[in-house]
């Protein structure tokens, strides 16, 4: 075993889980590079700090074994040591110190002067929008509120990330402008609820006012909506997507299921004919929206009429963009006092299924886009293709436009116009239009 090391400490921050673990973790490597921390991304450094995700049985999984392989270099002596924040740390803290001794420690969603303390560099209140940006460098995740006032039976959102709490329009137009400074041509605004923003700093939903001085930072782009909440969507926002070019005709509206009685106990505060509703008028007032959404099958309670809804109704509605997910049983969640009682299996065969109905329906609206013309941007290149995406398409979860590399030389982050020659169920194939 090899001796402590005597060199300057590299940090190795390794992120998991969502978007909004990308951004908690680029703020935390540009404080630490504001003190003069030598900090790295998923790297070699001998400390290393995790960014946990607790959201479901998957995501913890993967977080306890990430800190367990952590660990065991820790034993090995190819790190000196492993501190733990994030989600799984702020819900199972006293089970995690019990369980893994060894991590040096362990750290919640909202003790980032303690961490960095613990990491020997200075929490600076002055920064803002000081963040060492991990994706690619055409675009950013812009976080514009922090945790969550829903009730949702089955979330454990608000356990971790605690009540909502909006950033003001004036700091968001400052990191803004710092991201575009550095190249961010596409803004991707998340939040736990997007369409809460506002009302517990301007006592008013204030999404539109939002978007509408961020149009304003010169250098952006695009700017791409994520997780809003259905109840209470502040219609306002269409007009200003409609009228602004900059914002993309793309929502990612989570909806969850759409039978009446299991909405009832989700405690989702909506119906199926106001959901319904809600989606005829998105699609009024922006006719060419893409609406993305992500379903829950195997809730407690979900009987196969419930189910067989919820399967028309997405034949019925055809989303553009749809995911689909098994319910995950979580401890301290209002749905936790339910039983469990879809089995896995028949949780697994439903998800399948309503994703092979998205398949279907996903590869008919891309035929439909065979010979059109869009503007796209160029994330990455990959194999023998230049990779990118259109406005209504959301990095890792969406369609992808692929254009051959051998016949085109193209520049990450630059945008094109290209004509789709082919298309398959979630990529399209184009090539450039000169």
């Amino acid at each position: 075993m090899r001796t402590k090391t005597l060199k300057k400490n590299k940090i190795n921050v390794i992120t998991l889980g969502c978007s909004k673990n990308v951004y908690d973790s680029e703020v935390l490597m540009g404080q630490l590079k504001a003190s003069g921390k030598d900090v790295v991304h998923e790297e070699e450094g001998n400390v290393v700090v995790i960014n946990t995700c607790g959201f479901i049985n998957n995501a913890k999984e993967e977080s306890v074994n990430t800190i367990l392989d952590y660990m065991q270099k820790k034993e090995d002596g190819e790190v000196d040591k492993v501190f733990v924040t994030g989600c799984l740390s702020e819900r199972y803290k006293p089970d995690l110190m019990k369980e893994i001794p060894n991590v040096d420690q362990y750290f919640g969603t909202t003790e980032l002067p303690q961490l960095l303390k613990a990491l020997g560099a200075d929490y600076k209140h002055e920064l803002i929008g000081e963040r060492l940006t991990t994706t690619p460098k055409n675009y950013a995740y812009l976080k514009i509120a922090e945790g969550c006032d829903r009730p949702c039976s089955f979330c454990a959102i608000p356990l971790m990330r605690g009540k909502h709490k909006s950033t003001s329009i004036e700091n968001l137009v400052i990191e803004a402008e710092k991201l575009a400074a550095n190249g961010v041509k596409e803004l991707i605004l998340i939040a736990q609820d997007l369409t809460y923003y506002g009302l517990d700093i301007y006592k008013k939903r204030n999404l539109a006012e939002l978007l509408e001085a961020l149009v304003k930072v010169e250098g952006v782009e695009w700017i791409r909506m994520h997780y809003a909440f259905p109840t209470g969507f502040p219609l306002d926002v269409l007009d200003v997507m409609k009228r602004e070019p900059k914002i993309c005709n793309y929502l990612d509206i989570p909806l969850q299921h759409i039978s009446d009685k299991i909405l009832k106990s989700m405690r989702r505060g909506t119906t199926q004919a106001k959901t319904t509703k809600l989606l005829t008028q998105f699609r009024e007032a922006v006719p060419d929206i893409t609406i993305r959404t992500t379903l829950i099958v195997g809730y407690p309670g979900e009987t196969e009429q419930d189910y067989q809804t919820l399967k028309a109704w997405v034949e019925t509605m055809r989303f553009e963009r749809l995911g689909c997910f098994t319910y995950s049983h979580e401890e301290n969640t209002h749905a936790f006092n339910l039983e469990d009682d879809v089995p896995e299996k028949v949780k697994l065969a439903r998800a399948n299924e309503i994703m092979e109905i998205q398949s279907q329906i996903s590869w008919e609206l891309n035929q439909a886009k065979i010979g059109e013309t869009f503007r796209v941007v160029i994330d990455r290149k990959e194999g023998s293709y230049f990779v990118g995406r259109t406005e209504f398409d959301s990095p890792d979860v969406d369609n992808e436009v692929l254009i051959d590399a051998t016949k085109t030389y193209l520049k990450t982050g630059e945008f094109t116009t290209v004509k789709v020659t082919e298309a398959a169920d979630f990529d399209l194939y184009a090539e450039v239009v000169l």
